[in-house]
């Protein structure tokens, strides 16, 4: 049976978005947070990332969803009881289908939780899902991650498997992801597990041209946040008059994207001005990268045992399997 849980009124997330914006924008230095890419137009733009030949990323966790598949089924159904399987930041569901399909086909005993702050990418889930897996129990969350897990912990005392795939755990700085793992550790139970999607660190050429597209769609899913700034909130942003920017320190692992203003402006994002320098940037994402040592070490520091390191064929991403104490 497919349901859609929603949280609160358009009116309200707009004005949550804005209160957001404002509050970034007006931050020095300026940023805007990566979770509003996802709007309908951003997340279609990042369909056609995952399949640039640059963004490698799509294909080492698909690797693993693909060929690995028993090992992840195993790992998170040992015990062959009843579970509910949570996915945070869903989207289409493209990689984690290969696992729903493998649970459906070995009976396993669970219901699919996808949550996802972008109505379309749940309604374009949804419709696939029904298509494809008829027979599988979906229940669909639109918002923000801590709040749906909480409803899904609540309504169903079933054992719970999360998976955050993706590597989204490295669109947070370093102490922002060890805050987040915590808050999940406070809201799930004693034996619920997490599945979480690390990219690894590799040659930094490979990292650099992986947000830094020759196509220009990465510019492009980035510059499209202003976008949705004028469409929803009334603003006045000039966007051919800012230009992506992407770095990445090898050494900490941090690759960052940016947009530069090419001149000094002004923008109204409705009566507030927000004033931009020539050559100011707004930071716009965070890609943490992280070795083997580096994600044991977070699961400790954050109340999780690791039960499992899935990685792909190149060893440049994997999948850890964590339970928690």
């Amino acid at each position: 049976m497919l349901s859609t849980i929603e949280t609160a009124s358009k009116k309200g997330s707009t004005t949550k978005f804005k209160k957001d914006v404002l509050h970034g924008l007006q931050s020095n230095p300026k940023k805007l947070h990566p979770k509003y890419f996802y709007d309908e137009v951003g997340s279609e733009l990042f369909r056609k990332i995952m399949k640039l030949p640059e963004y490698y990323l799509t294909d080492c966790e698909l690797d693993i969803f693909q060929n690995k598949t028993a090992e992840l089924a195993k790992l998170i159904n040992q015990n062959n009881d009843g579970f509910d399987l949570i996915e945070l930041g869903s989207g289409d569901g493209f990689k984690s289908k290969y696992l729903l399909d493998y649970l459906c086909h070995s009976n396993a005993d669970f219901t699919y939780m996808p949550i996802d702050i972008s109505k379309s990418a749940l309604s374009y889930l949804n419709d696939s899902l029904h298509s494809e897996l008829p027979g599988m129990e979906v229940q669909t969350f639109e918002g923000e991650y801590m709040e749906m897990l909480a409803e899904a912990c609540y309504i169903s005392d079933r054992r719970k498997v999360v998976l955050f795939l993706g590597a989204n755990i490295g669109n947070m700085e370093v102490e922002e992801a060890m805050e987040f793992c915590r808050e999940l550790h406070a809201l799930l139970s004693t034996r619920d597990l997490l599945l979480i999607g690390f990219d690894l660190k590799k040659n930094p050429q490979k990292v650099l041209a992986a947000y830094n597209d020759e196509s220009g769609i990465t510019a492009k899913f980035n510059l499209n946040l202003l976008e949705r700034i004028n469409r929803e909130l009334g603003a006045d942003f000039e966007v051919d008059q800012f230009e992506h920017y992407a770095t990445y320190d090898p050494m900490s692992g941090s690759c960052r994207s940016f947009l530069v203003s090419l001149k000094d402006q002004n923008v109204a994002i409705g009566k507030k001005n927000v004033n931009f320098y020539k050559n100011e940037v707004i930071q716009m994402e965070i890609s943490q990268k992280y070795d083997a040592n580096q994600i044991c070490s977070l699961a400790v520091n954050t109340g999780f045992e690791t039960l499992g390191m899935i990685m792909d064929t190149k060893h440049w991403f994997v999948d850890a399997i964590w339970k928690k104490l």
